[in-house]
């Protein structure tokens, strides 16, 4: 996850590195990691590099030189400013928002969007719902489908998150699992992936203790040997995005690799 290999901005866990955001390319290299998943906060959006036409022409000329892509963005955007809880005037603002986030990522030749409907994004109630379902409907769906999916990062149970996800065309629209949020949730893997496991196009891999915050691989409520192997039987072939712990120590870069290499040893033992 762009970001993580780089020192917290104001404290924060997750943020755009600004001033930084270049180097990442380099680092990630060094790393053997073969993607970044971009970050677009509220704050600063359309000046994000993602966002405009000289950004977008260096991320490509990094990626190529460093050999590191950007197949993905996380729109903490959208959970920041969430459009299903606006009403007025402010909501068209939000769409108009969002449509310029798909165009941008659609120009960069970024595949997959995430919509973390978490957090400040969770849907509340049946309202809220209908508002964003409708908005994709009238105005996401013609724009996506070969060129990108939007992914959504819900605390939805599995139920509720099937048939949320019955709504709308496959084609376009998938989930981003993330394994630390389910187990801080307490959902059982075998229920999520029974309920949705068709829908799952990319995976954040993180740990969390069970109603508390993120903690290093192997130390939370995570059960990470049932999610591989549902993600084995599922025949997913997808990207794993590592949106793991920061170190306490600072050594970003470390805690990255030893964190990379847990997850490979995950991916041989069940998905290959």
């Amino acid at each position: 996850m762009q970001g993580r290999l780089s020192p917290p901005v104001a404290g924060r866990i997750q943020s755009f590195p600004w001033g930084r955001w270049e180097a990442e390319f380099e680092m990630a290299a060094s790393l053997g990691l073969a993607f970044l998943e971009w970050t677009l906060d509220a704050d600063r959006l359309r000046e994000n590099p993602l966002m405009t036409s000289e950004g977008r022409a260096t991320i490509e000329e990094l990626s190529r030189f460093h050999g590191v892509g950007v197949p993905s963005a996380t729109g903490d955007c959208f959970m920041q400013a969430p459009l299903w809880k606006v009403t007025g005037p402010g909501r068209e603002g939000l769409e108009d928002d969002m449509l310029a986030v798909l165009g941008a990522c659609i120009d960069a030749g970024v595949s997959m969007i995430v919509l973390p409907l978490v957090d400040g994004g969770s849907i509340a109630d049946k309202s809220e719902e209908q508002v964003l379902v409708d908005f994709l409907q009238r105005r996401v769906t013609p724009i996506l489908g070969s060129e990108m999916r939007l992914l959504f990062e819900s605390d939805l149970g599995p139920g509720q998150l099937g048939r949320f996800m019955e709504q709308l065309d496959p084609v376009c629209y998938g989930i981003n699992y993330d394994i630390g949020n389910s187990a801080s949730l307490g959902y059982n893997p075998r229920d999520e992936f029974r309920a949705y496991g068709a829908w799952i196009g990319n995976v954040h891999v993180k740990d969390r203790a069970l109603a508390g915050t993120t903690v290093p691989l192997g130390e939370g409520a995570a059960d990470f040997d049932t999610v591989f192997g549902e993600l084995g039987q599922l025949g997913y072939d997808g990207n794993f995005v590592l949106q793991t712990a920061r170190d306490v120590g600072g050594d970003d870069l470390g805690v990255a690799a030893r964190y990379a290499s847990m997850t490979e040893e995950w991916i041989r033992r069940h998905c290959v």
